[in-house]
Formats: structure tokens, C-alpha cells, sequence
């Protein structure tokens, strides 16, 4: 398969914070990959570097075949970028916002664009409303139609469904997937794991490092982690109880029970048998990618430290 996007050694600092350190990353053409880590991990900067806004200070690698020092300029023709902040202009109308987007990219057909964009997204009964009036939800599909209309082969998105309902998040992956099909690249940054669980694999940045790649099936299993689900009462003080003991990793109450993970299987045994017998039922369970990612970033050294 053709790679959209082949980057190697990456590197960029802010003064002296080694923001993205020797990030290598491979993505094949029509996958959407998901992009996860704690804040201040680098993922945005990784997606400007990728899209031509901010040069490396080290590294090499393309972006659809292209060079992504020497030839950022095409790569930008060719990427459509959604940022964390709704970036459009709230005193314009839903259609107005498009033509000026169309008219950026100096796209011909204009209105014909508009149009299209308008009526796939659920946007024409809207198109008179301006976009400082809308809801998150939809100031999410505005922004979406903005990056795509211009039909570019690569999308990046970051964190764009925060603060959103769950069906506008779940109608906002429906509509991924469906460009993905007509194929288009996607690398999206998130930290809800039901969306990393919608990506074809996964990519986790801690700090700067890229520390774990894959589908989520393989990144949970590498983590060899173990994890046994807890049931009883007054599971917010079980949890403190296990916080902290020898072989318990990560520990997190979920409603009327509680996930204890651990990759020194005898040592998390050890740690739980006290509270193994009534009335306390125990079960041992498939690690989530939750339970993965918070051990991850609890190895992980923040470099703002």
C-alpha cells in the first residue's frame, strides 16, 4: 500500500521544551488513524508539521508524496486541517463561510460546491444562519465541510469533537468513515477511546515519543497488562485502598465497580486477596484501552514538568 504520510526523526522545540522528539510515523492511503496522548504531548505541533505550518527543526519524511520541508506548499493544497477552536468567522452565515473558503482555495464551481457540501452535511436548511449562532454540534459540521470542500486527500483533524453530544459525535464518525471509503487519509487527534475504537489503528505520543502504534486490539495486547474487575460496596474506598500497593498499576472505580491493572500478575493477586471474599466478587476481565492508556501515561515524563 501507498503511505499518505512517511515521516522519520521529527523534531521541534519551543525554547527549551523538546516538544516532539524523533517521531517516525507511517499512515497508508484511505486509513484513519487515531491520535492519542495526555495534553501537552505534541500532537498538535505533529499535525502542523504535517500539513506545512510549522517547519521541523530536524527530520525528513512526505506527505502525499511530497516533501514536507521543501514542498509544503502542495501538501497545504492538498490537506484539509480542522483545529481544536471552531477558526471560522461566527459573523458570517453557513453558506458565506464556504464561499470564502472556495474562493481561498480559488476552487471553480463555487456555489455548486457550496451547495453540495451544504446538503451532504445536513447543512442547506441552515445555510442563511450565522455560524456564531450555532451549536457545538453544528459548528462542528460547518468547520468539517470547510476542510473537505476542496476535496483534499488528506485530513487532519484535531480533537474535533470535543464538548460535542454523543450523537453528534457518533454522526460526525459516521461521516469519517464514509470519506475514508471515497479515500481520504485521516489522522485525528482524541482522547475519547469509543472514537480510538472507530480508528483502524492507533498511534499513542506521551511527551514528545511516540511509545505505542497499531490497531487497538494489538496496543492492548502489548501492554501485557492484567486487569480484574471488582464488585461491591463503596468501591470509591476500595480504590484508595489499592492505590499505591505493590503490582497495581492503574486503579479506577467505573460506577458499582472497580479496574485493577497490573502486569506483575502475582503481585496484583497478592494486592486485591484481601478483598476477594464476600462481599466482593471479582472477575478477571480484558484490559480496555482506557486501562492501557492511563498506565501509559503514568510511565510517561512530562516534559513541562
Amino acid at each position: 500500500m501507498t503511505a499518505a504520510i512517511d515521516v522519520r526523526g521529527l523534531n521541534k522545540s519551543f525554547g527549551d521544551k523538546h516538544v516532539v522528539k524523533d517521531l517516525s510515523i507511517r499512515v497508508e492511503e484511505r486509513r484513519i488513524c487515531g491520535f492519542l496522548g495526555p495534553n501537552g504531548s505534541g500532537k498538535t505541533t505533529t499535525l502542523r508539521m504535517l500539513c506545512g505550518l510549522l517547519t521541523p527543526d530536524s527530520g525528513s519524511g512526505t506527505c502525499l508524496g511530497f516533501d514536507i520541508i521543501r514542498q509544503a506548499d502542495e501538501i497545504k493544497r492538498r490537506t484539509g486541517y480542522m483545529t481544536q477552536r471552531f477558526s471560522l468567522y461566527e459573523d458570517l452565515t453557513i453558506a458565506e463561510n464556504l464561499e470564502f473558503t472556495a474562493r481561498v482555495y480559488g476552487l471553480d464551481r463555487r456555489g455548486e460546491r457550496v451547495d453540495e457540501a451544504l446538503r451532504r452535511l445536513g447543512l442547506a436548511n441552515r445555510r442563511g444562519q450565522l455560524a456564531g449562532e450555532l451549536s457545538g454540534g453544528w459548528k462542528q459540521r460547518l468547520a468539517l465541510a470547510s476542510a473537505t470542500l476542496h476535496e483534499p486527500k488528506l485530513l487532519l483533524l484535531d480533537e474535533p469533537t470535543a464538548g460535542v453530544d454523543p450523537k453528534a459525535r457518533r454522526d460526525f464518525w459516521d461521516e469519517i468513515h464514509e470519506l475514508a471509503g471515497q479515500g481520504l487519509t485521516v489522522l485525528v487527534s482524541t482522547h475519547y477511546m469509543d472514537e480510538a475504537e472507530r480508528c483502524h489503528e492507533i498511534a499513542y505520543i506521551s511527551y514528545g515519543k511516540l511509545i505505542a502504534r497499531g490497531t487497538a486490539e494489538e496496543v492492548v495486547a502489548g501492554s501485557h497488562l492484567v486487569t480484574f474487575h471488582g464488585e461491591g460496596p463503596d468501591v470509591g474506598r476500595l480504590a484508595h485502598e489499592l492505590h499505591g500497593k505493590p503490582g497495581v498499576e492503574t486503579v479506577a472505580p467505573f460506577g458499582a465497580a472497580v479496574h485493577v491493572s497490573g502486569t506483575d500478575r502475582r503481585a496484583l493477586e497478592a494486592a486485591i486477596a484481601p478483598w476477594r471474599k464476600p462481599p466482593y466478587r471479582w472477575r478477571e476481565v480484558e484490559p480496555t484501552l482506557e486501562d492501557v492508556f492511563i498506565k501509559l501515561m503514568g510511565q510517561a515524563e512530562d516534559n513541562f514538568a
